[in-house]
């Protein structure tokens, strides 16, 4: 297949190319030329208003419903959301049934994404059916392509546990994800503890539930020198506890989600259950923190946290609904309120290294692994620009700024439908 990008200006900070207008020509899935004017017999010309290209981004933290929540969001219907906005790799959360947890059902996952857009990589199960106590194959799972290890949104209890898939996956270059949040200071809880949890008559997780986890699993990963990733991380002395120990040169990573550095525990004024989340939305102190944390680098990524949800389990009272929103189609509109164009796409492109994801460059010869947006166009999200099959998002009513018109990835390309 044979595609020319016309008239595209080109954001990538690691490029010379960087903010220069190009034409884009790709054939068979690499890029062959790159150039002023490229002219072409290609019947695949994408030619639009104020048209931007940067690497492919990636998502840390995706969750679907296939297999055994289909209601929720099929594969199929995932991988053509996430490509439509803008992702062409995501690290997909085993929160299944049957949960991800053995060498097949992380090949299944591998097989969906052969002929896609969006590449799925599975993150395994940590223990067996997430039970939290028997370590799951991971070697295996490794061996047929899963990225990282964590029992999704369940905190590890046992320090032993830890210290030994820490030390474990050293042998093979595995990473431990571990969910950090006290499960005894957190029980219950629906909402961040303080002020508007006190307002609202609703039971809070203090912000200590997630610093006490966090410091003692620096502390177990300085013993066991592994490699250990915090995802969702929320209050600021979280932060501080990371950015501490990377000075340290442990290897550490982190990710915070849109919603942590979008919106508060202000934001539950009305009780509406698609801003009930786990962890909880907290305080505008935090919310600064973790921003500064994004920009210096001691949070590696900023993941959509994207959870579908079906409205029978929303349209509940709030201490009933399932916590989590749908966000990957709002991904970018929100970074870009909130950081500069090249700071967002930054975010949305660094350090794939870490889950071992291809890093391919704007340049001839280089897979074409790319994202195609128009920053500049402002709307206010709604219904109308949903494209996952479930409903269920926090942001509705949020003003944005950027559009994706699509993404190119293993010789395909997935167009917007909404803006394209």
């Amino acid at each position: 297949m044979s595609i020319l990008l016309k008239g595209a200006t080109i954001v990538d900070n690691k490029s010379n190319l960087n903010f220069k207008i190009k034409d884009i020509l790709i054939k068979d899935g690499v890029i062959v030329d790159i150039a002023d004017n490229i002219k072409t017999k290609s019947k695949n010309i994408i030619d639009l208003k104020n048209l931007h290209v940067s690497r492919g981004w990636m998502d840390t933290s995706v969750s679907f419903g296939e297999p055994g929540y289909e209601e929720r969001e099929t594969i199929s219907n995932g991988l053509e959301t996430a490509a439509s906005s803008g992702f062409t790799s995501i690290l997909l959360n085993p929160n299944c049934d049957p949960i991800i947890d053995n060498h097949s059902s992380i090949e299944f996952l591998k097989r969906k994404s052969m002929d896609t857009t969006t590449q799925i990589y599975p993150i395994g199960s940590l223990t067996n059916n997430s039970n939290g106590k028997d370590l799951a194959p991971l070697y295996d799972m490794k061996v047929a392509g899963a990225v990282a290890y964590g029992d999704y949104k369940q905190s590890i209890n046992d320090s032993s546990l830890l210290k030994i898939s820490l030390e474990y996956t050293k042998t093979f270059g595995g990473r431990i994800i571990s969910f950090s949040q006290d499960e005894f200071l957190s029980e219950n809880g629906v909402i961040n503890e303080g002020i508007v949890s006190t307002q609202l008559g609703l039971k809070g997780v203090p912000p200590i539930s997630e610093s006490i986890s966090i410091f003692r699993d620096i502390e177990i990963l300085e013993y066991s020198n592994g490699k250990v990733h915090i995802p969702y991380v929320n209050t600021k002395k979280g932060v501080d506890l990371i950015r501490d120990a990377k000075k340290r040169n442990l290897d550490i990573t982190s990710s915070v989600s849109l919603a942590h550095i979008t919106l508060s525990d202000k934001d539950i004024i009305d009780f509406n259950t698609n801003l009930k989340l786990n962890p909880p939305l907290r305080d505008n102190s935090d919310i600064q923190a973790l921003k500064e944390g994004v920009i210096d680098g001691t949070i590696d990524f900023v993941t959509s946290m994207h959870e579908p949800i079906n409205d029978d389990f929303k349209k509940v009272v709030f201490d009933d609904a399932i916590p989590g929103t749908i966000a990957l189609e709002c991904v970018f509109g929100l970074l870009c309120n909130n950081f500069t164009l090249e700071k967002a796409i930054d975010i949305l492109t660094r350090r794939k290294d870490v889950f071992e994801i291809e890093d391919s460059p704007i340049e001839i010869g280089s897979k074409a692994d790319l994202t195609i947006f128009n920053p500049e166009v402002n709307y206010v999200f709604s219904e109308n620009h949903i494209l996952s099959s479930s409903n269920n998002c926090a942001y509705l009513d949020k003003n944005l700024k950027g559009i994706v018109y699509g993404a190119i990835n293993n010789n395909k390309a997935t167009l917007n439908k909404l803006w394209t």
